[in-house]
């Protein structure tokens, strides 16, 4: 289901619109746009929160954008631009879809979201807590965005008790199947990356060439399977009819999505499947 739902939230990383609505509200630049328009549920937060629960930024990368933003744009400011964009990003890709597919689409998964325990999820919580949209598209686009950061937080969780730190996952994505790119630019440095490298190496993730081992990628496979599992009571109570009926919906939408994203992009979503 996360490969269903997750294109939708990412409009607002990759579109043009969804930058475009930023920078009216005089977030210039992507990370300003980045870090104000995710971190804006939470309200006006320094960077210690944002640190925590984005996991994969270095703090002083975020250290250099909050409290910062909120002198360019409040929080709500912030939220009505990630929400315009978003939307006008979903009716150019989406025209073609009739109203009433949008519409139950938005339905289901409104009820999916609803169905959230946000107890030790932050993002998740914060998305969650905030009104609904009053159209499809945005109906659509919060409930896919309230869904994807409780998993995240979930998928945290798991890194957390797996005795991963932030700069280990990065590494390990590299290792496994992330371009370099994708990830160097989160504010570490190259020692850092050097030394989580290490670290991996010495818990057996890593081979002397810095190839994923068995044992590595068994380890993970754990933790993909526990967020998995941690994310998995929406769909239990959708129910297996409307959580089928659903991924009826979200296909085509998810396919048309998918194309603005870059390749090999980096939340590792894969392609969708015919």
């Amino acid at each position: 289901m996360w490969t269903l739902f997750e294109p939708v939230h990412a409009v607002t990383y990759f579109h043009p619109r969804a930058r475009a609505a930023y920078e009216a509200v005089g977030l210039r630049g992507y990370w300003r746009g980045y870090f104000a328009g995710r971190a804006a549920p939470l309200g006006p937060v320094d960077a210690a929160p944002v640190v925590a629960v984005f996991f994969t930024f270095a703090p002083s990368m975020v250290s250099r954008a909050l409290p910062a933003v909120w002198q360019l744009a409040t929080p709500q400011e912030a939220l009505r631009a990630r929400l315009t964009g978003a939307v006008q990003a979903l009716a150019e890709l989406l025209y073609e879809l009739p109203e009433r597919h949008l519409a139950e689409a938005a339905e289901l998964l409104e009820a999916a979201a609803g169905s959230l325990d946000t107890a030790g999820r932050m993002l998740g919580a914060a998305n969650a807590a905030l009104p609904g949209g009053e159209y499809p598209l945005a109906r659509l686009w919060q409930a896919a965005t309230t869904l994807r950061e409780a998993r995240g937080d979930g998928h945290i969780a798991a890194l957390v008790a797996a005795g991963l730190d932030p700069v280990e996952a990065l590494a390990w994505r590299v290792a496994v199947d992330q371009p370099p790119q994708n990830l160097l630019g989160r504010g570490w440095s190259e020692e850092q990356w050097q030394a989580a490298r290490g670290r991996l190496a010495a818990r057996g993730w890593l081979d002397a060439d810095g190839r994923p081992t068995a044992v590595g990628r068994a380890g993970f496979q754990a933790i993909e399977e526990a967020t998995d599992q941690a994310a998995a009571r929406p769909w239990l109570a959708l129910g297996p009819d409307r959580t089928a009926r659903l991924r009826e919906l979200l296909d085509p939408l998810a396919r048309s999505c998918y194309r603005i994203l870059p390749d090999n992009n980096p939340i590792g979503l894969p392609a969708p499947q015919p």
